[in-house]
Protein backbone atom coordinates (compact mmCIF):
# COMPACT_ATOMS: atom_id res chain seq x y z
CA UNK A 1 0.00 0.00 0.00
CA UNK A 2 1.16 3.76 -0.98
CA UNK A 3 2.35 5.69 2.17
CA UNK A 4 1.63 8.75 -0.02
CA UNK A 5 0.03 11.64 1.40
CA UNK A 6 0.85 14.61 -1.09
CA UNK A 7 0.11 14.87 -4.26
CA UNK A 8 3.45 13.08 -6.11
CA UNK A 9 6.02 15.11 -8.05
CA UNK A 10 6.75 15.23 -11.56
CA UNK A 11 10.18 15.17 -13.71
CA UNK A 12 10.30 14.69 -17.13
CA UNK A 13 14.07 14.39 -18.08
CA UNK A 14 16.28 14.59 -21.24
CA UNK A 15 14.25 18.02 -23.19
CA UNK A 16 15.72 19.29 -26.06
CA UNK A 17 13.05 21.22 -27.64
CA UNK A 18 10.76 24.30 -27.22
CA UNK A 19 7.88 21.75 -27.72
CA UNK A 20 8.78 19.05 -24.85
CA UNK A 21 9.49 21.95 -22.56
CA UNK A 22 6.20 23.65 -23.16
CA UNK A 23 4.37 20.40 -23.05
CA UNK A 24 5.71 19.22 -19.76
CA UNK A 25 5.11 22.66 -18.39
CA UNK A 26 1.20 22.89 -19.50
CA UNK A 27 0.74 19.27 -18.40
CA UNK A 28 1.72 20.06 -14.82
CA UNK A 29 5.30 18.65 -14.59
CA UNK A 30 7.05 19.75 -11.29
CA UNK A 31 10.86 19.93 -12.68
CA UNK A 32 12.16 19.81 -16.59
CA UNK A 33 15.86 17.85 -16.58
CA UNK A 34 18.30 19.17 -19.13
CA UNK A 35 21.54 16.84 -19.94
CA UNK A 36 24.57 18.06 -20.11
CA UNK A 37 26.50 14.35 -19.40
CA UNK A 38 28.42 13.27 -22.77
CA UNK A 39 27.36 10.70 -24.66
CA UNK A 40 23.73 10.81 -24.27
CA UNK A 41 21.19 11.34 -27.24
CA UNK A 42 19.34 13.90 -25.22
CA UNK A 43 22.04 16.20 -24.26
CA UNK A 44 21.92 19.78 -24.98
CA UNK A 45 24.84 22.95 -24.70
CA UNK A 46 24.60 25.38 -22.36
CA UNK A 47 23.08 27.88 -24.62
CA UNK A 48 20.11 25.75 -25.80
CA UNK A 49 19.33 24.84 -22.13
CA UNK A 50 19.54 28.79 -21.13
CA UNK A 51 17.61 29.11 -24.13
CA UNK A 52 14.53 26.38 -23.43
CA UNK A 53 14.63 26.77 -19.34
CA UNK A 54 13.84 30.62 -20.34
CA UNK A 55 10.42 29.20 -21.46
CA UNK A 56 9.89 27.56 -17.83
CA UNK A 57 6.96 29.25 -15.55
CA UNK A 58 8.62 30.11 -12.44
CA UNK A 59 7.17 27.24 -10.35
CA UNK A 60 8.65 24.36 -12.06
CA UNK A 61 12.43 23.51 -11.21
CA UNK A 62 14.82 23.40 -14.34
CA UNK A 63 17.99 20.33 -13.37
CA UNK A 64 20.82 19.80 -15.41
CA UNK A 65 21.79 16.44 -15.28
CA UNK A 66 25.85 15.41 -15.20
CA UNK A 67 27.50 12.20 -14.67
CA UNK A 68 31.33 11.89 -14.01
CA UNK A 69 31.88 15.35 -14.82
CA UNK A 70 34.30 17.69 -12.64
CA UNK A 71 32.30 20.19 -10.29
CA UNK A 72 34.81 22.69 -11.97
CA UNK A 73 32.50 21.84 -15.16
CA UNK A 74 29.45 21.26 -13.42
CA UNK A 75 29.73 24.55 -12.07
CA UNK A 76 30.39 26.57 -15.11
CA UNK A 77 27.28 24.76 -16.97
CA UNK A 78 24.90 25.11 -14.22
CA UNK A 79 26.04 29.01 -14.37
CA UNK A 80 25.91 28.98 -17.80
CA UNK A 81 22.25 27.46 -18.21
CA UNK A 82 20.69 29.24 -15.56
CA UNK A 83 19.34 25.93 -14.54
CA UNK A 84 18.20 25.75 -10.63
CA UNK A 85 18.90 22.29 -9.80
CA UNK A 86 21.95 19.76 -10.18
CA UNK A 87 21.52 16.37 -10.53
CA UNK A 88 25.08 14.21 -10.53
CA UNK A 89 24.54 10.55 -11.77
CA UNK A 90 27.85 9.85 -11.11
CA UNK A 91 30.55 8.70 -8.43
CA UNK A 92 30.77 12.42 -7.03
CA UNK A 93 31.42 12.24 -3.40
CA UNK A 94 30.00 14.47 -0.60
CA UNK A 95 32.81 17.28 -1.42
CA UNK A 96 30.66 17.91 -4.86
CA UNK A 97 27.47 18.23 -3.18
CA UNK A 98 29.21 20.96 -0.54
CA UNK A 99 30.56 23.17 -3.10
CA UNK A 100 27.66 23.02 -5.29
CA UNK A 101 25.52 24.07 -2.09
CA UNK A 102 27.50 27.32 -1.95
CA UNK A 103 26.10 28.31 -4.68
CA UNK A 104 22.72 28.08 -3.81
CA UNK A 105 21.53 25.12 -6.20
CA UNK A 106 18.40 22.56 -5.10
CA UNK A 107 21.03 19.48 -5.33
CA UNK A 108 19.40 16.12 -6.67
CA UNK A 109 21.95 12.75 -5.74
CA UNK A 110 21.26 10.12 -8.41
CA UNK A 111 22.10 6.38 -7.58
CA UNK A 112 21.10 2.32 -8.70
CA UNK A 113 22.61 1.54 -5.35
CA UNK A 114 20.13 0.88 -2.13
CA UNK A 115 20.28 3.32 0.03
CA UNK A 116 19.10 4.00 3.61
CA UNK A 117 17.89 7.44 3.70
CA UNK A 118 17.86 10.91 1.50
CA UNK A 119 20.33 13.03 2.67
CA UNK A 120 23.64 10.78 3.55
CA UNK A 121 25.43 13.28 0.77
CA UNK A 122 24.17 16.33 1.77
CA UNK A 123 21.42 16.89 -1.45
CA UNK A 124 18.25 17.61 -1.30
CA UNK A 125 16.49 14.83 -3.18
CA UNK A 126 17.52 11.30 -4.00
CA UNK A 127 16.52 9.55 -7.21
CA UNK A 128 16.51 5.70 -7.03
CA UNK A 129 17.44 4.85 -10.55
CA UNK A 130 16.92 1.38 -12.09
CA UNK A 131 19.70 -0.95 -11.75
CA UNK A 132 21.65 -0.86 -14.71
CA UNK A 133 20.86 3.11 -15.71
CA UNK A 134 19.73 3.60 -19.38
CA UNK A 135 18.25 -0.14 -20.01
CA UNK A 136 14.55 0.60 -19.51
CA UNK A 137 14.44 -2.08 -16.98
CA UNK A 138 13.16 -1.17 -13.62
CA UNK A 139 13.68 -2.73 -10.29
CA UNK A 140 10.95 -5.51 -9.22
CA UNK A 141 9.21 -3.01 -6.62
CA UNK A 142 7.41 -5.34 -4.91
CA UNK A 143 10.95 -7.69 -4.26
CA UNK A 144 12.95 -8.36 -1.47
CA UNK A 145 15.66 -6.52 -3.15
CA UNK A 146 13.93 -3.18 -3.20
CA UNK A 147 13.77 -1.05 -0.39
CA UNK A 148 12.33 2.12 -0.42
CA UNK A 149 14.81 4.42 1.24
CA UNK A 150 13.77 7.04 4.03
CA UNK A 151 13.08 10.95 3.30
CA UNK A 152 12.08 12.92 0.18
CA UNK A 153 13.02 10.39 -3.43
CA UNK A 154 12.44 10.29 -6.56
CA UNK A 155 11.99 6.71 -8.14
CA UNK A 156 12.95 6.44 -12.00
CA UNK A 157 13.84 3.73 -14.56
CA UNK A 158 11.96 1.68 -16.58
CA UNK A 159 8.57 4.30 -15.61
CA UNK A 160 5.66 4.42 -18.65
CA UNK A 161 2.56 5.94 -18.42
CA UNK A 162 1.29 2.12 -17.99
CA UNK A 163 3.62 1.08 -15.22
CA UNK A 164 3.80 4.59 -13.14
CA UNK A 165 0.65 4.45 -10.80
CA UNK A 166 1.74 0.78 -9.94
CA UNK A 167 4.68 2.38 -9.16
CA UNK A 168 4.21 4.60 -7.05
CA UNK A 169 1.30 2.29 -5.22
CA UNK A 170 4.20 -0.16 -4.36
CA UNK A 171 6.62 1.75 -3.54
CA UNK A 172 4.94 5.33 -2.06
CA UNK A 173 7.71 6.95 -4.08
CA UNK A 174 7.55 11.40 -3.15
CA UNK A 175 8.02 11.78 -6.66
CA UNK A 176 9.20 10.29 -10.36
CA UNK A 177 11.44 10.96 -13.15
CA UNK A 178 11.07 9.77 -16.92
CA UNK A 179 12.79 10.57 -20.07
CA UNK A 180 12.98 7.05 -22.28
CA UNK A 181 9.28 6.18 -21.09
CA UNK A 182 7.87 9.20 -22.70
CA UNK A 183 9.91 8.76 -25.82
CA UNK A 184 8.29 7.85 -29.75
CA UNK A 185 12.09 6.58 -30.66
CA UNK A 186 15.52 7.01 -28.50
CA UNK A 187 16.03 11.14 -27.45
CA UNK A 188 12.93 12.04 -28.69
CA UNK A 189 10.16 12.85 -26.86
CA UNK A 190 6.42 12.31 -27.40
CA UNK A 191 3.87 15.09 -26.45
CA UNK A 192 0.98 12.61 -26.14
CA UNK A 193 3.11 10.15 -24.19
CA UNK A 194 4.07 12.96 -21.58
CA UNK A 195 0.52 13.80 -20.96
CA UNK A 196 -0.01 10.37 -20.49
CA UNK A 197 2.41 10.08 -17.80
CA UNK A 198 1.63 13.00 -16.16
CA UNK A 199 -2.18 12.26 -15.97
CA UNK A 200 -1.27 8.98 -15.05
CA UNK A 201 1.38 9.51 -11.95
CA UNK A 202 -1.50 12.11 -10.78
CA UNK A 203 -4.44 9.15 -10.77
Amino acid sequence: MSGRTTEVFIKICGLRTARDVDTAALAGADAVGFVFAPGSPRTVDAATARELAARVPAGVLTVGVFRGQSVEEVGRLTRESGVRSVQLHGDEGPEYYAELRAEGRTLIRATAAAVAAAGEYGEDLLLIDAPDPGSGKPWNWASAEFTAPQGRWLLAGGLTPGTVREALETTGAWGVDVSSGVERERGVKSPELIREFIEAARG
